[in-house]
């Protein structure tokens, strides 16, 4: 039987920053991935990081290549009915957000990671989370494995194991599925702008985004049971086109998607994210609509929190932190979800009711003459600093 001191499940974003960062506080530390390490590298998905998301990745000694590559962008925009206002995130924040996709997070880190990941691992099941002395056993090979440790740690997401050995009864689950998914198209045109574009439309939602100055990420909203074989690139630039503003669509770029797919939108929360010595993280806790730009972010804030208790109480001995993990943690998760689900009421279109629409309307104008209105936004939007995340949230 192998002895660690800290078993992570799951080596996505979440799993292997944590495990970077206790193996650089010399913490013993062991990444299970049921999937391949090139399955997992090649997922797509958001790429806009908060500051705070940022200096962590610093912080775990993976950020040289962010920091080359990634693009800092000082505001955002948004679209209703062709007209155009910045939200100047610099400015009414005094923070930034930087594009720098999590396909590329992902290489970094498991490249940190080498000889610490076992992928490929089968049939994981955790054991005695609630006692002093938790297990994990899996199969690699054909050959079983058990593993003792002294935490868990759950970075296996929504359809993982560990949120789902956690009894019924001491969990508790809260969820809203939205009406619509999100078309996105990835292909290697520069984007149409050098700053986000959130749209409403009439036609529905879209999305102007990038992943580099020569790589473009767009997004359409669309029915929920539409598939990606009804959208062939050229009814994606063309919808596109049609709901962006007319001087922004003139600008518009087009070429072959390099990927292409349909993702459903839900906001989704578990409480709390500790049970004994298993915790919780990432999206086995939490998932909310991409509107936000939240997933990754909550994610990254997750880990800052579990790997600094758990520094904390193997350097110390201290418990209090590891004990206080779960609050802090949903604090910070329930503001990002209140934000994430108000951005996406806002710009998406949810029904042909005219007195809905005539409240986006009545929202947006409130946005463009009101300061403290636009500064709430830049504040959600950049991300809340980790002081107005009250430790006591019930």
């Amino acid at each position: 039987m192998a002895k660690i001191q800290v078993a992570i499940v799951g080596a996505g974003p979440a799993g292997l920053l944590l495990s970077q960062l206790l193996h650089r506080a010399g913490i013993e530390c062991l990444l299970l991935e049921r999937h391949t390490r090139d399955y997992v590298e090649r997922r797509i998905r958001a790429g806009l990081l908060e500051w705070t998301s940022v200096e962590l990745l610093r912080d775990a000694g993976v950020g040289e290549r962010m920091m080359r590559e990634g693009l800092v962008h000082h505001g955002v925009v948004l679209a209703f009915d062709g007209r155009v206002h910045r939200i100047d995130l610099a400015g009414l924040a005094g923070r930034h957000m930087l594009v720098y996709g999590q396909t590329e997070i992902q290489r970094d880190l498991d490249e940190a990671a080498a000889g610490r990941t076992v992928w490929e691992a089968e049939d994981v099941k955790i054991h005695e989370f609630e006692t002093a002395h938790p297990q994990v056993t899996y199969t690699r090979d054909g050959v079983s494995h058990t593993v003792e440790c002294d935490f868990i740690a759950g970075c296996d997401g929504y359809h993982g194991v560990c949120r789902a050995s956690v009894p019924s009864g001491r969990i508790r689950e809260f969820e809203r599925i939205y009406p619509f998914g999100w078309l996105g198209i990835l292909a290697d045109v520069p984007p149409v702008h050098d700053e986000l574009i959130y749209v409403n439309h009439s036609r529905g939602f879209a999305l102007c985004s990038m992943r580099s100055r020569t790589r473009s990420r767009y997004y359409v909203q669309c029915p929920l049971q539409d598939r990606v074989e009804d959208w062939p690139d050229e009814r994606v630039w063309g919808e596109l086109k049609a709901r962006l503003p007319e001087q922004v669509g003139a600008r518009l770029d087009t070429g072959p998607s390099i990927e292409k797919s349909i993702a459903p939108l839900r906001s989704f929360v578990a409480e709390p994210m500790r049970f004994g010595r298993l915790f919780l993280a990432g999206d086995a806790a939490h998932i909310v609509p991409p509107t936000g730009a939240k997933g990754l972010n909550l994610a990254a804030s997750d880990v800052r929190l579990l790997s600094d208790a758990l520094i904390e109480y193997y350097r110390d001995g201290r418990e209090t932190p590891l004990e206080e993990y779960s609050q802090r943690a949903l604090a910070r998760v329930w503001m990002a979800a209140r934000f994430s689900w108000w951005f996406t009421t806002l710009m998406h279109k949810f029904s042909d009711d005219p007195f809905a629409h005539k409240l986006q309307l009545a929202e947006f104008e409130y946005l463009t003459e009101s300061e403290a209105a636009a500064k709430a936004v830049a504040e959600n939007y950049t991300g809340l600093p980790f002081s107005q995340a009250h430790p006591h949230h019930p």
